[in-house]
């Protein structure tokens, strides 16, 4: 009989796979804060309480959409996740109140940034009265937004960060007048004259913040933002500045709030102790410089387990939110304590906390290349037809890889691993000098690829007695799955940070994955893929899924990217915002509660200054000379017409439909 290679389920895979062992293939209970599970299905749900069997079936999700004519890629946004979130975190820090007996209050504060969408604020607003919740915003654009949203919510607190200009200043003065609960933070010591004097001039009484650069920096990825070198705040010799200017003008006692930047996605909570025991002190001496202060602002910082290994990484942290909250109000509290001050409400601006969880991406896959579909055309008989068809012997690394072929079932591993590399090695060399045959370097390609995916499976029957010489198999033998989404708009930290997102498919996962694989998406940029994925001890480069099957679409979610990975995305390629569908869960039921549509090529032409309607028109003038000059019928040239025009009305990403 012929001997050929099929691909089979991996020897090292469960022989008896179940739905315990998808989760804990992706991890999904280290990361996922209960809000996402897997259900008998072998589909993931999503909601609060998910992992108890309450939360909402993704992939019926997808096809809900796709039966309302919207199509992946598509971002689901659980509003009663973020509802959760800001439960959570009010509850860690009642919690921490009780048990320390501190006399302040608590108040947390949604930093715009973090992800500006109306749908996302509106919803914060809404969750958050009963918490008591703010606003905080860093720029002008950011400002005026908020002012609008938060019409009718005059007592909703609303904090300025970033520079400021006159008109910034002039407008938080008259807003404060208007009613508005609203602390501009000083940055620098002209914004206070400034403000000073747009205050007398329009005989207001503005409460004042003022941000603080401390010497302690932060940890992990954004660690130096924060410290010496930050770029946030007064120094101290500036801070006794801007007290000696209040007090001269008969202001101190508007200073109300005092500020930190302690950084972005802090990993160690070594680091978050040290920043609040030294912006405790200054809390402290401000006030025994004659200062009311009200509230004590110690900034974002507060971490997201992206991978759930509880550990200092850029992409997890060592601390819970619970030792979070207790850290900082015990410490504020020990030191007011210390020196006989009132305890001051405490502000977080814990925005990536807040909104991670709540969104996550679903894309299909397109196709698949890779070595699997080489090594599946690996045949010995193709040898002697080559042979007999070119009237020549053999090549003698084409013999080679036959030998290493034929003895990889039960042979010498590493051994035949060696002769493999080597007499492919010799093949492409031989190939690139002209001694090799296209043909002949094809049939080297097959035998090479179905030895080492032979040998990749005998690697995992052995488990940890793997030799080690074979340990980059499962890398090397990785598939491409070619992914419907722009990482660059959707996950743009994937590709600038290296920031890792849980991935899985949200759907066969009562079935075992037997294909290893690295994701690429549709822009014509080598940089966009992901390739790096969460391990159990290190980051992966390959993430398991499944065979793709003829007739059925496949779908991979990215989870926990409600920070940042909107308004950070650009346009390259012209690819846009993916569609945004906000989920509501009631009574173990979904329903969409608003669905916003994902830019049409027109609009991200107008984003970069072209003109759809006059590219419509020189299009059809086009199409008309065609048929003058008899290069296009005319129904061929109405239909290029029509294809161009709905072509600009349509969706930036593919048509599953239409895909390869």
């Amino acid at each position: 009989m012929t001997k050929t290679w099929s691909p089979s389920a991996p020897q090292g895979v469960h022989a008896t796979w179940s739905i315990d062992d998808a989760v804990e293939q992706y991890r999904i209970d280290r990361w996922s804060n209960g809000y996402f599970s897997v259900n008998e299905r072998g589909c993931v749900v999503a909601g609060p309480g998910a992992e108890e069997g309450r939360g909402v079936d993704l992939h019926e999700i997808v096809q809900g959409l796709n039966a309302r004519g919207i199509q992946a890629p598509v971002l689901l946004r659980f509003a009663d996740i973020l509802d959760d979130r800001l439960r959570v975190l009010h509850e860690a820090f009642a919690g921490a109140i009780q048990e320390n007996d501190y006399k302040g209050g608590y108040q947390s504060v949604y930093p715009v940034k973090v992800n500006q969408q109306h749908e996302v604020i509106a919803e914060i607003i809404e969750f958050g009265k009963r918490f008591g919740s703010g606003l905080e915003v860093g720029s002008k654009p950011e400002l005026l937004a908020v002012l609008a949203l938060t019409i009718g919510e005059p007592d909703q607190l609303i904090i300025c960060n970033g520079f400021k200009d006159r008109q910034y200043l002039e407008t938080v003065v008259l807003a404060s007048k208007l009613g508005r609960r609203i602390i501009p933070v000083i940055e620098n010591l002209s914004e206070l004259d400034l403000l000073l004097d747009l205050a007398e001039q329009h005989d207001a009484s503005v409460s004042i913040g003022v941000r603080v650069k401390l010497a302690s920096s932060g940890s992990g990825r954004w660690g130096a933002s924060a410290g010496d070198s930050s770029k946030f705040g007064l120094a101290t010799d500036e801070l006794l500045r801007m007290l000696t200017t209040l007090r001269d003008r008969g202001a101190l006692d508007q200073l109300k709030l005092l500020h930190c930047h302690a950084g972005s996605q802090m990993q160690d909570v070594r680091s978050l102790k040290q920043i609040i025991a030294e912006i405790s002190h200054v809390y402290v001496e401000i006030s025994r410089h004659g200062a009311t202060l009200d509230y004590l602002d110690v900034g974002g910082g507060l971490g997201v387990d992206y991978t759930g290994a509880r550990a200092v990484s850029d992409s997890s942290m060592n601390y819970s939110l619970e030792e979070f909250a207790s850290h900082v109000i015990y410490r504020v509290g020990a030191v007011c304590d210390a020196e006989g001050i009132d305890h001051p409400v405490i502000v977080t601006e814990c925005g990536r906390a807040m909104t991670a969880y709540s969104s996550v991406l679903i894309f299909n896959v397109l196709g698949t290349n890779g070595p699997g579909a080489i090594a599946a055309r690996a045949n010995p008989e193709s040898v002697r037809a080559y042979v007999e068809s070119s009237g020549e012997p053999a090549p003698q690394p084409m013999v080679d890889l036959l030998a290493a072929f034929e003895s990889a079932v039960d042979g010498n591993l590493v051994e035949c691993y060696h002769d493999a590399q080597e007499a492919r090695e010799v093949s492409l060399h031989l190939y690139s000098l002209g001694y090799l045959r296209l043909e002949a370097r094809a049939i080297c390609d097959q035998l090479y690829w179905a030895t080492c995916m032979i040998l990749e499976e005998r690697r995992q029957s052995l488990g940890d007695d793997a030799p080690e010489a074979l340990a980059d198999l499962p890398d090397l033998l990785r598939d491409t799955y070619f992914c419907n989404l722009s990482i660059f708009q959707s996950l743009p930290d994937c590709w600038a940070v290296d920031q890792l997102f849980p991935v899985m498919p949200i759907h066969r996962l009562d079935e075992a994955p037997t294909v290893r694989a690295a994701l690429a998406d549709v822009t014509c940029d080598s940089d966009g893929k992901l390739d790096r994925f969460i391990g159990d001890l290190a980051v992966e480069r390959s993430l398991p899924l499944h065979q793709l099957r003829e007739g059925e679409t496949y779908y991979i979610g990215v989870f926990l990217v409600g920070a940042y990975q909107e308004t950070l995305g650009d346009l390259h390629n012209l690819f846009g915002d993916a569609h945004a569908a906000h989920i509501r869960i009631r009574g173990g039921r979904w329903y969409i509660e608003d669905l916003v549509e994902g830019d049409t090529i027109s609009e991200v032409l107008t984003y970069t200054q072209h003109d759809p309607a006059v590219f419509a028109r020189s299009m059809k003038k086009d199409c008309e000379r065609a048929v003058q000059d008899e290069r296009l019928t005319v129904q061929e040239a109405r239909n290029l017409y029509r294809f161009y025009d709905e072509g600009l009305r349509g969706y930036t990403y593919l048509d599953a439909g239409d895909a390869p």
